[in-house]
């Protein structure tokens, strides 16, 4: 069994490659990055930028090695300040620039992920695509709103795995394709936005990721299509 993990330079992305590598279950382990990362027991793959033409490059690197049975994406970004980007208070803080940013990280980017990995992964064995969500893409669950880029980014990819699990089951009943919401990390990312998190709730990212696995380690095919928080609890649509 093979996995792969794209965003291995991040912080929940780096910790995901050590506790997949750390589980024993995996041969051989892909840390995917756009800058030089060094993870100890893990295969590097980097690539300055994820389009189509480089992604079909690292699943011929993968598929050389044999089947994938994870793939996993942490890609995400909320805020970036060398871009002027911030998650929006009101609908007037709305942005072209903004959607399109964030758009392209957080739903473009793991979609291409999926076009070209999911063909890798063995139909008749069990087989988990996972993407890093977040419940603020519930949209039965916004009770503040706001956020409006991310939000709407997050439903989308939540959409898109729903997607996928439907196409997926017609031709490989063992496959699970899930989004997970970590729960608040200390990474660059959430690091803005710390102040009112309960104690006891901000995790480092090996807590998180440890707490991922053990959610993914429990599903089953009737799972697939589903968002899953850090505890193993349903995120509802």
């Amino acid at each position: 069994m093979n996995a792969i993990i794209f965003g291995a330079s991040g912080g929940i992305g780096g910790a995901l490659c050590q506790a997949v590598i750390a589980s024993g279950q995996y041969t051989t382990v892909f840390a995917v990055s756009r800058k030089p990362v060094t993870i100890p027991g893990a295969v590097p793959v980097v690539y300055p930028q994820f389009d189509d033409e480089s992604l079909a490059d690292i699943a011929q690197t993968a598929a050389a090695q044999g089947p994938l049975t994870l793939c996993l994406s942490a890609l995400g970004t909320l805020s970036d300040a060398s871009q002027d980007l911030s998650p929006e208070r009101t609908l007037r803080a709305q942005s072209a620039a903004a959607f399109e940013a964030v758009f392209h990280i957080n739903t473009v980017l793991p979609a291409l992920i999926a076009k070209h990995m999911i063909p890798l992964m063995p139909r008749k064995e069990r087989a988990v695509f996972a993407a890093l969500s977040a419940r603020v893409g519930s949209i039965s669950d916004n009770r503040l709103g706001g956020w409006h880029a991310y939000r709407a980014s997050k439903a989308a990819l939540n959409m898109l795995i729903k997607n996928y699990a439907i196409e997926q089951s017609r031709r490989a009943p063992e496959f699970i394709a899930v989004g997970l919401h970590p729960g608040t990390v200390d990474t660059a990312l959430s690091s803005p936005f710390q102040k009112g998190v309960p104690e006891g709730k901000l995790f480092s990212p090996a807590q998180s990721a440890g707490y991922l696995l053990s959610v993914l380690g429990q599903l089953t095919p009737d799972d697939t299509g589903k968002v899953f928080d850090w505890q193993g609890t349903e995120v509802p649509a």
